[in-house]
């Protein structure tokens, strides 16, 4: 099997995603390679050896300089051609989803999503997809190459195996209709500590915060602890918090190595994306609530009297 996982790149470096899905790969067996598009990429691509790739193809060209997908599906074309990959791996992100469908229409190929696992079986590549609100697991497979695979935000988490890559660069041409979009403006969101896909801490709210001011709780938490604050979907829909950081079926989902849960029922939507926590801590005042059902640590109680109360003992320890 040749794999090629896509890579992108953010202020110069590889995001978290991409590093994960290549170090599965790796681990899959068989050549993998990282294909990095951008301008101005090279030096990013070459990190990408220390996480599997024994290989990493480069376009770097100007117009990839917008996060666009319609160029870069030509330019993902090109490296597909050139290295002959029979699988191609999508870390889930807005960008990723439009370009690894964009590629499957080029290509005549199939496109698997949601993908929690991959393993093999003999020589077929097998994944897994989870079905019906995440109640069951189903296998899924592909009746021709290349095989496309888009695997969910913060399935795997990125483990440096030391080595080094050889670096490729590739030469792409454009379709006409590929340069006709452009991008007018390209705006970031100012925020103070980790983002929540990255964050080993996470301090989530849920509608038992009472309104959009409850999220003091949280915040002064997670800044105690070094950590993002998260929310649920309601209080996302309800406009109390935005909505880059709604973890959950409809949202991101992450794994951090904890997870504190404010008054949050934990509705299986929002147990899917963030049951991969290494260690999950509730508080809720409704001793049934669904999410000490899955909680390492439930506290029943009130949340405006136990966060405060623990922010403060941190703080007093630090």
């Amino acid at each position: 099997m040749t794999t090629l996982v896509f890579l992108e790149s953010h202020d110069g470096e590889l995001t978290k995603g991409g590093l994960g899905v290549l170090g599965k790969a790796a681990a899959l067996g068989g050549d993998v390679a990282g294909v990095v598009l951008g301008s101005g990429v090279a030096d990013a691509a070459a990190g990408a050896g220390a996480f599997g790739a024994s290989t990493v193809y480069v376009v770097d060209d100007e117009a990839l300089a917008a996060p666009l997908p319609q160029p870069r599906v030509d330019a993902l074309e090109a490296v597909v051609r050139e290295s002959g990959a029979d699988t191609v791996l999508f870390p889930a992100s807005v960008l990723a989803a439009d370009v690894a469908a964009g590629l499957a229409a080029r290509l005549e190929a199939g496109l698997n999503w949601d993908l929690t696992d991959l393993r093999m079986e003999g020589d077929e590549l097998v994944g897994v997809r989870p079905a019906l609100g995440d109640t069951v697991l189903v296998d899924v497979g592909w009746s021709s190459t290349p095989r496309l695979a888009l695997i969910r935000a913060g399935t795997f988490d990125p483990v440096e195996s030391g080595g080094t890559a050889e670096t490729k660069a590739v030469a792409a041409t454009f379709q006409d209709f590929s340069t006709g979009a452009r991008l007018v403006e390209h705006l970031t969101e100012k925020a103070a500590g980790p983002s929540i896909e990255d964050a080993d801490v996470i301090v989530a709210g849920g509608r038992g915060l009472g309104g959009p001011e409850g999220f003091s709780h949280c915040e002064e938490l997670a800044d105690v602890l070094g950590g993002a604050v998260a929310a649920t979907r309601a209080v996302v829909d309800a406009g109390w918090y935005p909505y880059a950081a709604q973890v959950g079926q409809t949202g991101k989902t992450v794994s951090p190595k904890l997870y504190v849960a404010l008054g949050i029922s934990g509705a299986i939507q929002h147990k899917v994306g963030m049951q991969g926590s290494g260690t999950i801590v509730a508080v809720n005042k409704d001793p049934n609530a669904p999410i000490f059902d899955f909680a390492d640590l439930g506290v029943v109680g009130d949340l405006t009297q136990i966060a405060p109360k623990l922010t403060e003992l941190l703080r007093a320890r630090r």
